[in-house]
């Protein structure tokens, strides 16, 4: 062994305290900056619940009939049930097991809805069965959402009444809407499609109202029914289903209703702002009422190529309506339809519209009744 030192010590090098396990510690002051987000930029599309506090306990207990399978209805816990606008915490929903489905009404990425009747009473409602076992950080989001959506209370709003779980399985309980979605549909009388444009416009200022954005309006989540009555649904649960899907999978269709900066951040500096977003969206699809088509384009379909689209929507002209529409109607798209999100009205500025604010009509005839 040398003198002054063990073997294989070197120069330089500060040596390990006796009893200190590990290596010698190094510059313990050093501290990496954490990264910096605007917040004021972020959409908040939902508002939190209120405190347990502030709603009674709400629960549902499980139902025993045909097709039941021994499920029950999701319970809705005192934190998941925030009061309505009237004060008070919803009425639970029926039983699952008292649900007897009738047919299938329609279906897409996110789930397929039937046609169910509440055997004690014969009720209709709408139960749409969620594909997929979800991991329970986005079924917690989904029951969140489900309770704050059950307490909106609007004419223009699909009403949800409640949540299930079967098999690990979610089932949402919904109005049912008779005439099914407007998707397809033309409204030629400018009369009935503003009718049209104004329950679609107070139902959306009730949402705003209340700090919800619904960030996914197109004629198919637009539903009817016989009494002619136009309502907003799939908002709120389908935006956390798209979120949560398999990229490749998702819908051109909700692509092609975005408003250019929500889809090109470059184009307003990187500020989203969701409730003109969804102005942007009502818009396009009133045009599309009237005109009958998809109003990008002769040769652009709403299913067609996805980086077409998205080109037409962020860097060609706006869609306008045609030269012969009315002064009022073209004054109205043009609002809506701005590329500067600061320069389209809100929807309770646009209620007040000209095209709006003329009385409803009495009896339209663009649109055939749908079947009662």
């Amino acid at each position: 062994m040398r003198p002054g030192g063990p073997p294989n010590a070197r120069p330089g090098l500060q040596q390990q305290q006796p009893g200190t396990p590990g290596r010698a510690r190094r510059r313990p002051d050093l501290t990496l900056p954490l990264p910096q987000r605007d917040l004021t930029s972020l959409a908040v599309p939902l508002p939190l619940p209120p405190p347990p506090s502030s709603a009674p306990s709400s629960t549902s207990s499980s139902g025993s009939g045909s097709g039941s399978g021994g499920a029950s209805s999701m319970p809705m816990p005192m934190s998941m049930t925030p009061p309505n606008s009237a004060g008070s915490a919803p009425p639970a929903p029926p039983p699952l097991g008292e649900l007897e489905r009738v047919r299938r009404v329609g279906s897409g990425a996110g789930g397929t809805v039937w046609l169910v009747r509440h055997a004690p009473t014969g009720r209709a409602y709408a139960l749409k069965v969620l594909y997929g076992h979800h991991d329970e950080a986005v079924r917690r989001q989904i029951t969140r959402e489900i309770a704050i959506l059950r307490t909106a209370e609007h004419p223009s709003i699909v009403r949800c009444h409640g949540m299930y779980e079967q098999a690990g399985e979610l089932q949402i309980l919904l109005e049912y809407m008779d005439g099914g979605s407007l998707d397809g549909r033309r409204i030629a009388s400018e009369s009935f499609l503003a009718d049209v444009a104004r329950q679609m416009l107070s139902g959306i200022a009730y949402l705003h109202r209340r700090h919800i954005v619904h960030r996914d309006i197109k004629p198919s989540n637009l539903l009817i029914d016989c009494g002619r009555r136009v309502k907003i649904a799939d908002f709120g649960v389908g935006r956390i289903l798209n979120q949560t899907m398999d990229p490749c999978n998702s819908s051109v269709g909700t692509i092609a209703y975005m408003s250019p900066e929500r889809i090109n951040t470059d184009l307003n500096d990187g500020n989203y702002n969701g409730y003109a977003g969804d102005i942007w969206s009502f818009g396009l699809s009133i045009l599309e009422f009237y005109l009958g088509r998809f109003p990008l384009g002769e040769n652009l379909g709403k299913q067609g190529d996805w980086a077409a689209l998205m080109c037409a929507i962020c860097y060609s002209e706006s869609p306008a309506a045609p030269p012969t529409a009315s002064p009022e109607l073209r004054s109205f798209i043009s609002c809506c339809l701005q590329k500067n999100p600061a320069k389209r009205p809100s929807a309770a500025q646009l209620l007040q519209h000209r095209f709006i604010a003329s009385p409803p009509p009495q009896q339209p005839q663009a649109l055939a009744a749908p079947p009662c």
